[in-house]
């Protein structure tokens, strides 16, 4: 099912054809720079499983994303709820967080960004989600470009608990979105 049409892009549910494209993009240590490590064809496989669930009992998630001219899966976009029981500890939990990974060689073409802004109208549009949230690494400033980008705000650091003392990933800042007012994005 598509959930999202921008100019060039459709967000939809995943495929299984997804599935291969989806482990290469994980096990990209470029795409995985943020991250602690690559992920396995395992971790990929359950993310994907993870991510439909969400979709079919809520409506929206992490959704595939698909070049709308040439077909091809070039990543995910979308919204999930943080669980308050999770592993971080923040007084806003429970809230949604949305979040993006795209194979490298869609970066620097504005591709994240258009998908970002098609999940927030969707969510003004679809929901009664009233704040969105992101986070990552303090030095991932491409993602931090694309959360400025959506006017988002900073409202938090902390110290992400899976990560070990003095890694260069340990500190993360949090950034936040209200929707109750309609944005105006060009899609």
């Amino acid at each position: 099912m598509k959930y999202i049409k921008t100019k060039r892009l459709i967000l939809r549910d995943w495929k299984e054809s997804d599935i291969p494209k989806f482990i290469e993009l994980n096990r990209d240590r470029d795409v995985r720079r943020y991250f602690p490590d690559v992920a396995t064809p395992e971790e990929s496989k359950a993310f994907i499983l993870n991510a439909q669930r969400d979709i079919d009992a809520r409506g929206f998630g992490l959704f595939a994303v698909e070049n709308r001219h040439t077909k091809e899966f070039i990543g995910f976009t979308g919204i999930q709820v943080w669980e308050e029981d999770g592993p971080l500890k923040l007084h806003f939990l429970p809230s949604i967080e949305i979040g993006w990974r795209f194979a490298k060689r869609y970066w620097n073409q504005g591709f994240a960004t258009e998908a970002a802004r098609g999940v927030v109208k969707f969510a003004e549009r679809n929901t009664d989600i009233r704040e969105i949230y992101a986070y990552t690494a303090s030095i991932n400033y491409p993602s931090i470009n694309i959360m400025l980008k959506l006017g988002m705000k900073k409202v938090h650091t902390f110290e992400h608990p899976s990560i070990i003392d003095g890694h260069s990933l340990k500190k993360h800042v949090v950034y936040k979105m209200d929707i109750k007012k309609r944005h105006r994005f060009k899609l």
